[in-house]
Parts: structure tokens; C-alpha cells; sequence
């Protein structure tokens, strides 16, 4: 029987997540993992693109993205780590931007 822990208990006891490990990884090193996974195809495939798949297909920072968004970088980070849901608005311009990211920089910048 699996014995579940609280919250607190997993703060405590520090996890089991290699920090060091985790801040080394690249986007490159996410990219690779991703087309070795098969993973990258739900991105074409799927119904809408995730955002920090979008920004690194682009070659962007989290800060050039949300510039480019007109949005606070926080909000970016939000939506990458997905402790905010995208909302239908805010997948059809991920849409856009993946697909036709030449015609959202043309647009914005009108």
C-alpha cells in the first residue's frame, strides 16, 4: 500500500528532484528529449500548441516572447509551468504564433 504525503511532509523531506541536474538542462537538451520521446509530434498534431514548446521552437527568451505578447513575463512563466490555464484566446494565438509567427510580429507591431 502506497502511503501518500502531505504537502508539508514533501517540503520537508526536500523531494527527490535533482536540482543541479534540473538547472543544467537546456532547451536543447528539452527539444532532443522530446523528439526522442515522440512527444514533440503531439505539439503539431494536438489541438493547440503548449507555450514553452512555441518559444523555443522560436529561439526566444521567456522576456522576448512576452514583449512580443504584450504581456507581463510573469504571466509567460505562468503559462509555461502551468500553474495558469490558457485560455481559447490565448490558444488561438499560440496557433497563430506557431504557425505564422512572421504575421503575429507584423500584427503587434501595427
Amino acid at each position: 500500500m502506497k502511503v501518500k504525503m502531505t504537502l508539508a511532509e514533501i517540503r520537508r523531506s526536500g523531494g527527490r528532484v535533482d536540482r543541479k541536474r534540473l538547472a543544467a538542462t537546456t532547451d536543447e537538451d528539452i527539444l532532443r528529449q522530446a523528439k526522442e520521446d515522440g512527444t514533440d509530434e503531439e505539439i503539431i498534431s494536438g489541438v493547440y500548441p503548449i507555450a514553452a514548446t512555441v518559444r523555443r521552437a522560436l529561439g526566444m527568451t521567456q522576456k522576448a516572447i512576452a514583449d512580443l505578447m504584450g504581456i507581463p513575463l510573469a504571466t509567460w512563466q505562468n503559462w509555461e509551468q502551468g500553474r495558469v490555464a490558457l485560455d481559447p484566446a490565448i490558444r488561438t494565438l499560440l496557433k497563430i504564433l506557431w504557425k505564422e509567427p512572421e504575421a503575429m510580429r507584423r500584427a503587434v507591431a501595427a
